[in-house]
């Protein structure tokens, strides 16, 4: 199992499997293996830090996706495998409906839910470069990195302005200067679809 700082971190009254997160030597280099069976779960780093220039790396392979996946419906709101960042944007810059809806789950949960959520995603239909909110809240949003299996598993670097992103996905709401980043998540869940996943992540890097 992953050690601290990295904590597993599960939805309030999760009745669902959690997902499965060991540390494993593939292809000789050290990574994450993450397996989704009907399950939901993120493997979650909390800090705080302003994003400056930095910029998020890693390195992720699929070996199973879960092809009954689809972000765009409720129902089958799964992810084979995604890296996401999470910003505490003042409260403020929050739709009134939605704010409200915070502070509400907020208060339920007792957790410190973020205002926004950017989330990389290895998807297993949309095609790369989609921007999608996530189905149950717009406090998330989606974007695609990868699409489909590739023709024999391998890993794929990938390297992220966070800024840019981070403007990108939620510049209709954002101020000039992007919120301090409070955490970092990586994870799979297949609880909507009760389907399979088996994704791999290594060397996860946040630049200064």
């Amino acid at each position: 199992m992953p050690t601290a700082p990295w904590l597993v971190e599960t939805l309030p009254d999760q009745r669902s499997p959690v997902t499965t997160f060991r540390i494993v030597r593939i292809d000789g280099r050290q990574a994450v293996r993450i397996e989704a069976n009907a399950s939901y779960g993120n493997l979650v780093h909390r800090l705080q830090r302003a994003p400056g220039n930095g910029w998020l790396s890693w390195q992720w392979r699929v070996d199973e996706l879960n092809r009954a996946a689809d972000l765009r419906s409720r129902q089958a709101d799964d992810t084979s495998a995604k890296v996401c960042v999470m910003f505490a944007m003042a409260l403020d810059r929050v739709p009134f409906v939605e704010r409200q809806i915070l502070r509400i789950a907020r208060s339920r949960t007792g957790l410190d839910l973020p205002a926004a959520t950017v989330c990389y995603v290895w998807d297993s239909t949309l095609a790369a470069g989609t921007r999608i909110d996530n189905a149950y809240s717009r406090r998330v949003r989606y974007l695609v990195l990868r699409s489909g299996a590739l023709a024999e598993p391998r890993w794929v670097a990938e390297r992220r302005d966070l800024v840019a992103d981070f403007k990108l996905l939620f510049g209709d709401e954002s101020p000039k200067e992007v919120p301090l980043i409070q955490a970092i998540a990586i994870g799979a869940d297949a609880d909507n679809t009760r389907g399979n996943s088996l994704a791999y992540i290594a060397d996860l890097r946040l630049a200064p």
